[in-house]
């Protein structure tokens, strides 16, 4: 089998639409891969993801952090969901696709684990080299003073101060959220920073909200050292993913993807694996 390798797209072959076969040549071709891993890889544990397989919102694109910084109205309607929500995603464990990237990573085939997903599942899989690329939602920060503390302490803190919600149910939602609709969230009370008083935030990089420059930088060093890509779960449609695929492309990285449905990188993309992320990493676990 032949992977394109011109650094110039448009004298790359066409695209090859793969199997699970063709992936597993491909992973054992090219020996230092950059992952980069999405939603998609974790709706297997009971996550829903953001997109459908066109790539066009499921629900409502999440809060932003122009909205969330803009008064208590917005960060009142976000963690009232998010205090339903945690219920769930606190319980959520790794699937056999992030065990099968752990185990790769330990069999020296991985250069680097880069993920948009803010659940932790990659590390509680095993893995060790996973640079999380939009923060962690098991962790709040203080926008003022910068204090950290878990997510787990702050759920506790929610609940003790609204225990009229802890009755409400509502449908889970990707990271945490859930859909609580038609509801009055102006008596909902939110805790602040025991340091300073200030706005607690997830750690997590909210839309319209900068990556920080350590993060890239790293992944940046690690593409350099990379002989081939794979995407997992992501249909690429955030700049702040689909960037390192430009780079690989424009280094003529070989590029695989496992996905159900369109990428924004689908003209880029070497191998294209339409299949369950799960099934398809399965024989690595």
């Amino acid at each position: 089998m032949r992977f394109r390798c011109c650094a110039n797209t448009a004298e790359r072959s066409a695209i090859v639409p793969g199997t699970v076969s063709t992936l597993h040549t491909f992973i054992d071709t090219h020996p230092r891969l950059f992952v980069l891993t999405g939603a998609g890889i974790s709706t297997d544990s009971g996550i829903p993801d953001y997109r459908d397989g066109q790539g066009a919102w499921k629900r409502s694109p999440p809060m932003t952090l122009q909205m969330f910084m803009s008064g208590p109205p917005a960060r009142a309607r976000y963690w009232a969901r998010g205090m339903i929500g945690w219920r769930h995603f606190s319980s959520v464990s790794p699937n056999l696709a992030h065990r099968a990237l752990a185990r790769m990573e330990h069999e020296g085939r991985i250069e680097l684990l880069l993920t948009q997903n803010v659940d932790g599942l990659h590390e509680a899989a095993g893995s060790l080299n996973v640079v999380d690329l939009h923060g962690r939602l098991d962790r709040v920060r203080c926008m003022q003073c910068g204090d950290i503390t878990t997510r787990s302490s702050m759920q506790a803190r929610l609940e003790e101060a609204n225990p009229a919600w802890l009755a409400l149910q509502a449908t889970v939602a990707p990271d945490g959220d859930a859909d609580l609709d038609e509801v009055d969230f102006s008596a909902f009370v939110i805790p602040t920073c025991t340091v300073c008083g200030g706005i607690l935030k997830p750690d997590v990089v909210f839309f319209g909200e900068n990556v920080p420059r350590a993060r890239v930088d790293t992944a940046w060093a690690h593409l350099a050292r990379a002989d081939a890509m794979l995407v997992v779960g992501s249909s690429l449609m955030v700049y702040s993913g689909y960037r390192f695929v430009l780079e690989a492309s424009r280094k003529g990285l070989p590029i695989a993807s496992v996905n159900l449905g369109v990428t924004r990188a689908d003209a880029l993309i070497d191998v294209k694996i339409e299949q369950s992320v799960t099934d398809a990493l399965a024989p690595y676990a």
